[in-house]
């Protein structure tokens, strides 16, 4: 049974629950099939070959994402976070021919370009735009619902392409890991472009007969690409009575010390997803102390999201899980995770997908009792004048655990000691980045810390180049931003 299918069968069971809600907008599960189906039929009489979706989150997001995979269309979820160089590459890369924003003109006065403007489908009284892109000309194979382009490691994404074969069974196994049930409230705080939220927050929920809660990106708190309001996402998460959400690190601190700062918890929060970046061990216990219910988990994109994944029934705090039961997870011998099988189609216009083992690009080790422990992108250890090997995540991590440091970005191949950019939270002068760093360097081996600094010039953003959508620091385009001031800090006398 497909996603689909599991609609129509809860609007069967349980017309009047509601199944999406947030931005204004409320659809139970009956509304919602009919939603779906009726637009589903007006897009087939479309030559609509690709979709870009560029929308706020919102119950019209699903509607449109769901109908699309009903009429047999290719959804290219376009990130608000994305440059415009990025969003242009993937609008070109997928020969998107249209389109659909609740806000044309802001989308297009940042993306530019001749495009035309049209009224799209009325989706449940929300009026929106269509926006003809002029491009002809299909790439995409058959039997693909949706193209993900991951903002990791170029500047111009590549497209990784999912059909449902590939999405249906982290949907099973995440709503049987979690425990998702009928009357659970899943929250979404991440823009609903990002893979995993669209799965663990969408999918999950319809595919459980639950509510998915999509408020406005602006509701949950975040602010921009870099700033966060951890008041407002506590209110939200409060105020919602949300069963489970997915945090990124970073969201993560700022809803757990505003707890600390309120002295409160979050009485129905069960299950708080934490992922797509490393997690420090102090953070979560931190959050633990709060009463927070923080299971950490890992995933990419070419796996459609969630490979391995905590639970209440297996929790094991410092690891990222055990692996689902649909995947299988190796460690080659230069220690680097393997995934085998085709997980994906492969990147759109790139490699087909790898049938056999193929290396995630992470560092790792499974315990005794096959719980994973990640040591960072295999890419970015580099080792220290001393033969020392440091995985630079794990030194950023404690950074920026310190309420002073926004986000860090640490170097020191082949060098006698280790260097960083760092961003300092608003209002926090150069004393107290001093004396966080040296907070941080107390709990880090001497080959780890951090002897000298500089202090970024602006945050790192994706529209900057220096960050991902999902809060990875982009290592190689910061050192490029700022190799002379980091050059000069390698020049002064070894520190003692």
């Amino acid at each position: 049974m497909n996603l689909l299918d599991r609609i129509d069968a809860q609007a069967i069971a349980t017309p009047d629950r509601v199944a999406l809600e947030g931005n204004g907008e409320r659809l139970d599960y009956a509304r919602l099939a009919g939603a779906v189906a009726t637009l589903a039929r007006q897009l087939r009489r479309e030559p609509i070959r690709v979709l870009g979706v560029a929308m706020d989150n919102r119950p019209a997001w699903a509607v449109i994402d769901l109908a699309a995979m009903a009429a047999g269309i290719t959804v290219v979820p376009l990130p608000p976070f994305f440059s415009a160089a990025q969003i242009r590459h993937a609008i070109r890369d997928a020969a998107i021919d249209t389109v659909v924003s609740d806000d044309a003109a802001t989308f297009l006065s940042r993306v530019g370009g001749e495009m035309r403007v049209n009224a799209f489908f009325d989706v449940e009284g929300i009026a929106l735009s269509r926006i003809d892109t002029g491009l002809r000309g299909h790439k995409v194979p058959d039997g693909i619902a949706k193209i993900t382009y991951t903002s990791g490691t170029t500047a111009e994404p590549k497209g990784v392409m999912l059909g449902w074969q590939h999405i249906e069974p982290v949907v099973r196994d995440l709503a049987d890991a979690v425990g998702v049930g009928g009357g659970d409230r899943l929250l979404a705080l991440n823009p609903l472009a990002v893979l995993l939220e669209n799965i663990g927050s969408v999918y999950v929920a319809l595919w459980s007969g639950a509510t998915a809660m999509l408020p406005s990106i602006r509701e949950t708190g975040l602010l921009g690409a870099a700033g966060i309001d951890g008041a407002r996402m506590t209110g939200l998460l409060r105020e919602s009575r949300a069963a489970t959400a997915i945090f990124m690190p970073q969201t993560l601190l700022a809803v757990t010390e505003t707890l600390e700062r309120e002295g409160t918890f979050l009485p129905d929060l069960r299950f708080a997803a934490v992922g797509g970046a490393p997690v420090s061990p102090r953070l979560l216990a931190r959050a633990a102390a709060r009463g927070l219910p923080v299971f950490e988990g890992y995933g990419m994109s070419e796996c459609a999201s969630v490979m391995t994944l905590n639970t209440p029934a297996a929790n094991r705090p410092g690891s990222v899980g055990k692996p689902l039961p649909h995947i299988r997870l190796r460690i080659g011998g230069d220690g680097e995770v393997e995934v085998f099988g085709a997980t994906s189609a492969g990147y759109l216009g790139h490699e087909a997908a790898n049938e056999g083992w193929w290396g995630s690009g992470d560092l790792g080790h499974f315990d005794a009792d096959g719980y994973l422990y990640l040591e960072g992108r295999r890419r970015n250890c580099f080792i220290t004048a001393f033969g020392r090997n440091v995985a630079p995540e794990w030194v950023e991590k404690e950074l920026t655990l310190e309420q002073a440091i926004a986000q860090a970005a640490v170097f020191g191949e082949a060098r006698a000691f280790n260097v960083a950019v760092l961003v300092p939270a608003s209002g926090a002068d150069a004393q107290a980045v001093t004396a966080a760093v040296q907070r941080a360097n107390a709990g880090l081996p001497d080959y780890a810390r951090v002897a000298r600094w500089l202090v970024a010039d602006d945050p790192f953003t994706p529209a900057n180049g220096l960050f991902t959508g999902t809060g990875r620091v982009r290592r190689e385009a910061v050192h490029a931003a700022y190799a002379d001031a980091l050059e000069s800090l390698f020049k002064l006398e070894t520190p003692a």
